[in-house]
């Protein structure tokens, strides 16, 4: 299982940050806050820079998704990986649909 932060940057720029199971136990300790989300896309797919719409855990179900900041970092995510998206404010990030295969992404919203 990979976890990794998708966070705004002070340079206006989305960044990635590799998170360890045990600092991901501390965030988890924050109640979501609203409806849980299953969103189905398409693969291959591809999605211009947007930022996250709320802070909010992206969980892989299945597919094979791929994120990308504005300084050309990626990662890939695929079932059983999280991403905290955190990235609310600047340029954002971009998503891919990698494969064939739809990607299933469970969306938990979190608490401010």
């Amino acid at each position: 299982m990979n976890i990794v932060r998708v966070y705004s940057g002070d340079d206006g720029e989305s960044h990635f940050q590799v998170v360890t199971p045990e600092e991901f136990a501390e965030v988890a300790k924050r109640r979501g806050s609203g409806d849980i989300q299953l969103n189905e896309r398409p693969s291959p797919s591809f999605s211009d820079y947007h930022t996250a719409p709320r802070r909010q855990y992206v969980v892989g179900l299945s597919g094979l998704s791929e994120f990308e900041c504005a300084d050309g970092t990626k990662y890939q995510m695929g079932a059983g990986d999280i991403l905290i998206a955190e990235d609310l404010t600047g340029h954002g990030h971009i998503a891919r649909g990698l494969g064939d295969e739809p990607r299933v992404l469970l969306a938990v919203p979190l608490a401010d």
